[in-house]
């Protein structure tokens, strides 16, 4: 029996369990540093007053979860095709959703979750650039119709209560699924800098607030042994090592987080829609409608290449440039076939690659000024100041060699491909990606030249869209011109919805 959504409803009563889970884990991340610096210092005459203070954190979380859990209820407004959600510890919130902004909703299950049998539902709507609401734990039954209900929409509901049957449900061959095999090989292959700079930063993060807390802690730490060590091995044993342990740290990571994030991830078709499942520990569920798919990115490396692996990033509606960056849908480990079924489902054709419109060679002249020459006419200026900088002059040629193939790649992998009902964009060095943006999906073009770029023709075009920008720098301008009139004339025609 389906739930009557229309009067006030209350997350299931085991809910409570994983509203204490979060607020637990919220207060534990924020005092971690005091935590490592009370292990490190250990004091039993203390130990008391710690046991008292943890029992008073424990209590209070425990009031605070069954207070946020009792004031939490939602219901939908048919009337005013409206979701209405009231939520608060101490004073209420009630959030109100239009229908018709909904952009997505994903059933979601944690390992908690799954043990105690609940479901989270999330429902994210177009232009946010947070998700609107989180429903921590709800029946399965609860959470399917909850979804079909929503993305029903006030003006579409017979047509879509056929569409939104039973959508967690994975009846029928998944006609794209990715092996855990795959996803190994895609950790290996992919993320190095990324990773890398999440490593450091949180060694850093970790290593100062360590040091904030107590300086005596770091004082103390013996580095006899790593200094031994150091001094009896060269410059280039040492570089090496740290090299390697690098290396072997983000590959671990980068395996570990396509493993637990994406594992079992296969798709399948819902009549008009696609729907995604995946996850190890915390499973996911996304229903992906192609009419609101804003344009959809296809990257690949040279290893992928030669292993026949591509990472499809699916872009909806979002908040701006870097929430669209953070949630976008990721398919990863997909092969030539697979991508192609997917941009075809997507799209209703592949899309294919017609008018070619090459950069101008000034935009490498441009990206070498300002990664090389700029770079090295500061250092220039600072060593002249600072002549002990002069025993890292042999990285200069390693980083000048390194910016001149980078920049070069990327400028011979810059491409436009036009055609009247797509546009594809081409960019990238090492990770190469492919944008493809359906000309019916673009909100707004804005062609740029500067004054002196107008005796050689040349200048850059933007494309804006629900789910990001696609720019071109240094085109043939008349020919972006040209194309970007036909296409804003194409939309003031099209009554289509870009949702």
């Amino acid at each position: 029996m389906s739930p009557d959504f229309t009067k006030p409803q209350r997350q299931s009563a085991v809910g409570v369990i994983v509203t204490f889970a979060d607020s637990a884990v919220a207060l534990a991340k924020a005092f971690l540093p005091f935590l490592v610096v009370w292990l490190l210092n250990f004091d039993r005459s203390k130990s008391i007053m710690v046991t008292a203070a943890i029992a008073l954190f424990l209590v209070a979380t425990i009031v605070a979860a069954w207070l946020r859990y009792r004031n939490f209820t939602f219901f939908l407004d048919r009337e005013q095709s409206e979701f209405i959600l009231t939520q608060g510890v101490l004073s209420k919130t009630r959030v109100v959703i239009q229908l018709g902004k909904i952009q997505k909703v994903d059933i979601t299950q944690s390992l908690l979750q799954r043990l105690i049998g609940v479901y989270e539902v999330r429902i994210d709507t177009a232009g946010s650039n947070d998700e609107e609401i989180a429903i921590k734990a709800v029946a399965h039954l609860v959470a399917v119709n909850l979804r079909k209900e929503l993305l029903e929409g006030a003006a579409s509901a017979r047509l879509e209560t056929e569409e939104f049957t039973e959508t967690t449900s994975t009846t029928g061959q998944p006609f794209v699924r990715i092996s855990l095999f795959s996803l190994i090989k895609m950790g290996l292959t992919s993320h190095y800098l990324r990773t890398f700079f999440v490593i450091l930063a949180f060694f850093f993060s970790t290593y100062e607030n360590i040091r904030h807390f107590d300086d005596k802690i770091t004082d103390d730490v013996d580095t006899s042994q790593l200094e031994s060590y150091v001094a009896e091995r060269s410059a280039i044993q040492i570089v090496l090592f740290v090299f390697v342990l690098i290396v072997g740290v983000i590959l671990v990571v980068n395996v570990g987080r396509m493993v637990f994030r994406y594992f079992g991830y296969r798709i399948t078709r819902q009549r008009d829609a696609l729907l995604l499942s995946f996850g190890l520990v915390s499973t996911k569920n996304t229903l992906l409608k192609p009419q609101r798919v804003q344009f959809v990115s296809v990257i690949q490396n040279y290893l992928q290449r030669k292993l026949d692996l591509m990472e499809v990033r699916v872009r909806q509606a979002t908040g701006g440039e870097a929430e669209d960056k953070k949630r976008a849908i990721e398919i990863p480990g997909c092969n030539d076939a697979e991508h192609r079924g997917i941009l075809e489902m997507l799209f209703g054709s592949v899309p294919q690659k017609e008018l070619t419109v090459l950069p101008n060679w000034r935009v490498l002249g441009f990206a070498l000024f300002l990664y090389l020459g700029i770079p090295l006419g500061i250092y220039a200026i600072v060593r002249s100041n600072v002549p002990e900088l002069s025993s890292v002059d042999y990285f200069i040629p390693l980083y000048a060699g390194l910016v001149i193939v980078l920049q070069y790649f990327r400028f011979r992998n810059s491409r436009l491909y036009i055609s009247d009902r797509f546009v594809i964009r081409k960019h990238g060095a090492w990770d190469v990606t492919y944008d493809y943006l359906d000309t019916r999906k673009i909100q707004g073009i804005t062609a740029s030249q500067l004054f002196w770029h107008k005796s050689l023709n040349i200048g850059s075009i933007t494309l804006h869209t629900a789910g990001g920008d696609l720019t071109f720098h240094l085109g043939q301008f008349d020919l972006l011109h040209d194309y970007a009139n036909r296409w804003l004339y194409a939309i003031e025609r099209d009554d289509s919805n870009w949702m």
